[in-house]
């Protein structure tokens, strides 16, 4: 019912679609179940041999005739409505899902198999919709024809009618029972199917690795598993849901047994005629059809339920801290950190981290693997929230600025390259929509991405694919792009790792000119891409237990001391 409520709220939107789907099944159950009502009246005008009134069968036939016509219209347009209504609330759904990953805490995404939340908005979203658009289509008709074909039924018999409504409640037992089992095992089913297309993913986006390290068997293993459970509760699912129908056609079989036998009870009785009994024995099967459908119609519910619980599960998940509305349109650059903490767990891991960056100024962090390096960018960028101090730029807590205002200071370019499907213009231009091509040029000539952009097929529209570019030309335009958006503050996490060394110079100087009159935060394992940054921040355990120029901490003798013979001194 919780799972149901969830759903109503976005079919609430489509009253009137709703509605009018209800109204068209009710008219077309209402002229369905006349049909027969008529034929019961054609078949009594067969009063005996050579004794027949052909006006009254004409009548009557033609009558039939055009109800059947009605009939098709209006279903033809109840499905049309039904359609709507049905991918109208998948669509709004998945809006919402992606809307809501937009918004959802950096810390949430890290722990999720990127996979298991692919799945949740494609495959379950889709069974949901296919469960939907089988409610609609028949669950509002069987409804209206157990009503109707009562009503009718009473007209002509009230004993038997009764007798009939006697036997129901066994239809309802018996899907009760199978249904409570089929959800479970649909809702494992799902979850499963979640894990499996995380694991597909994970092991087709990681091949050369899979590959290199000879994992193929054990990650087939993995799958084979999991395949495993999958086909264990697949098959316990169907098997369930499969039991529904012939169990139901069991008890209908009984009915239609009892309206016969009692039917000719009464005909020979005089309190019922041959067509009488014809049309009870047709609302008899008209009765209890519905219960079939509605019986498979629930066998989906519940798998589209077991969906939809999925997807409202992330659809709950708590959004980013309410954004303040305050804007920034410009900034000097100066950057105070005041005694900031901050955990990824109940462990503490960065304490007491204090900063004073002046504007203009090149901040180089570097440290051992772990150190917190990557961590500190992503409390400035509020990526992750501190537990206590501050952060403010130019004086103002950047907690008191909207992140959109917050972020379109800084220009960020990262170890690992993002390009979305598109041309090379539509990367290049992400984070400045106007840029015109003579300034896209004159920046990639800037970063030397031009040279190897003017030699692709079609230039900027040239649609770039996973194989178009070397990680090193990616990471070129991840560059490029940066500098085409002239941001205030740039942050640069291990940009140039991807690039070899002799384009690391000529990058590395274009970084210059970028860097002027910027505050500039550089994040690099590589220390002789910082020798020339105005504070160098060594860190390690959360904590800085360094800082100075590259000189100062040279003659230190410290921890900075033996990284950079790390690299540059032979043993």
């Amino acid at each position: 019912m919780e799972t149901f409520k969830k759903l109503w709220s976005y079919i609430d939107k489509y009253k009137l679609l709703l509605v009018l789907s209800v109204l068209l099944a009710g008219v077309t159950v209402i002229l369905t179940l006349y049909v027969p009502y008529i034929f019961g009246e054609a078949i009594d005008t067969l009063i005996g041999q050579g004794s027949v009134d052909f006006n009254s069968l004409s009548y009557y036939l033609f009558k039939i005739s055009i109800i059947v016509v009605l009939i098709g219209v209006f279903t033809w347009i109840m499905n049309i409505v039904n359609n709507k209504l049905t991918y109208r609330v998948v669509e709004d759904i998945r809006n919402k899902v992606i809307n809501h990953l937009q918004h959802l805490p950096l810390k949430y995404l890290d722990g999720q198999a990127v996979g298991d939340i692919t799945s949740r908005m494609i495959a379950d979203v889709d069974q949901l919709s296919d469960g939907l658009l089988l409610g609609f289509t028949k669950l509002f008709s069987g409804i209206i024809t157990i009503v109707m074909t009562l009503y009718f039924m009473f007209t002509k018999s009230v004993i038997i009618t009764l007798m009939v409504m006697v036997l129901t409640p066994l239809s309802f037992f018996v899907s009760k029972f199978i249904a409570k089992h089929s959800y479970n095992m649909y809702r494992k089913q799902n979850s499963t199917r979640g894990e499996q297309t995380a694991l597909i993913e994970e092991m087709i986006s990681g091949q050369k690795v899979v590959r290199a390290f000879n994992y193929e068997n054990t990650s087939s293993l993995r799958f084979s598993n999991i395949n495993k459970e999958l086909q264990e509760y697949s098959t316990k699912a169907t098997f369930y849901s499969s039991l529904t129908n012939p169990s139901t056609r069991a008890v209908n079989s009984i009915i239609y047994a009892v309206v016969v036998l009692s039917g000719s009870h009464l005909i020979m009785l005089g309190n019922l005629s041959v067509g009488g009994l014809s049309v009870l024995l047709s609302y008899a099967n008209q009765y209890m059809k519905p219960f079939n459908d509605i019986s498979s119609v629930v066998t989906e519910l519940q798998n589209a339920f077991a969906c939809a619980e999925r997807v409202f599960n992330l659809l709950d998940e708590s959004e980013e801290v309410k954004d303040s509305d305050k804007v920034i349109d410009s900034v000097s650059g100066q950057i105070d950190i005041n005694d900031v903490a901050f955990s990824y767990s109940d462990k503490p891991f960065i304490e007491h981290f204090d900063l004073h960056a002046k504007s203009g100024q090149r901040i180089a962090i570097v440290g051992p693997t772990g150190c917190g390096k990557t961590t500190f960018i992503n409390l400035l960028m509020r990526f992750y929230d501190i537990n206590d101090g501050s952060i403010m730029i130019d004086g103002t807590n950047i907690y008191d600025i909207s992140r959109e205002s917050l972020r379109s200071q800084f220009g960020m370019v990262l170890q690992e390259t993002w390009l979305k499907n598109g041309t090379v213009r539509d990367n290049l231009i992400i984070g400045n929509k106007d840029a015109s091509d003579e300034e896209i040029i004159e920046v990639c000539k800037k970063t030397k991405a031009y040279n190897f952009i003017r030699r692709l097929p079609r230039g900027l529209d040239t649609v770039l694919t996973d194989d178009s570019l070397s990680q090193g030309q990616k990471q070129l335009l991840c560059i490029s792009r940066v500098m085409l958006c002239n941001p205030k503050m740039l942050i640069l996490d291990e940009a140039t790792s991807s690039i070899d060394t002799r384009t690391e110079l000529i990058v590395q100087n274009a970084f210059d000119m970028l860097m002027k009159g910027r505050t500039s935060f550089i994040v690099a394992h590589r220390l002789s891409t910082i020798v020339n940054a105005d504070i160098i921040l060594v860190m390690k355990d959360g904590k800085i237990i360094e800082s100075g120029n590259h000189e100062s901490l040279l003659k230190a003798n410290g921890f900075y001391t033996n990284l950079y013979n790390s690299q540059f001194v032979k043993a």
